[in-house]
């Protein structure tokens, strides 16, 4: 059994904040991807912590609020061995609002979250979605005084634009961006990573595995059950599905030839971006969960890092990162 020092670490911008090199995404514990009992989800959290993994994500829009009670549930007790991310502000859809960044919004949506947490203060606290009806301006202030009042410790953004970012981190300072950031889909992080570096803020990739595809698991649609939620998304749709798998073929080619799999190539790979990065890959499975430490531990060349480049060009991907509709809520 490994502790969280033999795991690498990373800082998270210009805060005091440290967290293992990779976390664990916590979305998938709340039926996302099909069905997981709570009981299963709570000791996979807990092995995350066991195996030295200090990140874990999760939101108050992950199962309406249970991911959240889940993940309370899972660090009781370990409290002080946990980098505690969560977000607020995703309504996807509710009352024909796609985000709320309203202030008062920000104050209820954080007492909400420490009460389902079971803590008394929050780790890294980000706008989920960006609302464009409300200033960030305004939004961030209201953040920035959850922080003065001892509830975060420190503030962060999701799907966000270089300009947003800016703005966000001209009221405040931002410690970590989240944004989707794999192979498949890189062109919004890489443009986003100018204006991270500049501002010393930590670049926290969600879905670094395209949302399971390039673990090479899912041969076809028939690969997720009914309720797979992954089924609405364009990449797995059936006339863009097949031209994904045969990139993710390519990768598997070259993993087979570094003795890992094609997973842990897909991060190692993200991870040997930068020290500011830091994946959050989600699972339901202990043993995905190792595969995915075990990343750490692969060795990649530059002519590593190019071949695996090479083998997904940029734009490659077929499809949306999201549907359409949803689409109009991610990188504003």
């Amino acid at each position: 059994m490994t502790n969280a020092k033999s795991l690498p670490t990373r800082t998270l911008g210009s805060s005091d904040i440290e967290t293992s090199a990779i976390g664990l995404g916590c979305m998938s514990l709340s039926g996302i991807y099909g069905a997981v009992g709570d009981d299963d989800g709570i000791a996979l959290v807990r092995e995350a912590l066991d195996r030295g993994i200090t990140m874990l994500d999760t939101s108050d829009a992950y199962g309406a609020g249970h991911n959240e009670e889940l993940v309370g549930k899972a660090i009781k007790g370990r409290r002080a061995e946990v980098v505690l991310a969560t977000k607020f502000g995703n309504l996807g859809g509710r009352g024909g609002k796609i985000a709320d960044g309203r202030p008062e919004y920000v104050a209820s949506a954080c007492a909400a979250s420490l009460k389902r947490l079971g803590v008394e203060v929050i780790d890294l606290y980000y706008q989920h979605r960006i609302d464009p009806t409300v200033p960030i301006e305004d939004t961030v202030g209201a953040m920035a005084r959850l922080v003065e009042a001892g509830k975060v410790r420190a503030l962060g953004l999701s799907e966000a634009r270089p300009q947003t970012i800016r703005r966000a981190h001209a009221v405040h300072k931002i410690a970590a961006v989240q944004n989707e950031f794999s192979l498949l889909y890189r062109a919004e992080a890489e443009e986003t990573l100018g204006t991270t570096r500049q501002l010393n803020i930590a670049f926290v990739a969600y879905s670094p595995l395209g949302r399971g595809l390039l673990t090479g698991a899912i041969a076809g649609q028939d690969g997720m059950t009914e309720n797979d939620t992954r089924r609405r998304h364009p990449r797995f749709a059936p006339e863009n599905l097949g031209r994904n798998l045969a990139l993710v073929h390519r990768i598997e080619a070259i993993s087979r030839k570094k003795k890992c799999t094609a997973g842990q190539l897909a991060l190692a790979w993200l991870l040997a971006q930068g020290d500011d990065i830091v994946p959050i890959p989600g699972t339901k499975r202990t043993e995905r969960l190792l595969e995915n430490i075990g990343a750490l531990a692969v060795e990649l060349t530059d002519d590593d890092l190019a071949r695996i480049a090479d083998a997904i060009p940029i734009g490659a991907a077929a499809g949306l990162r999201y549907p359409e509709a949803q689409m109009k809520s991610v990188y504003l």
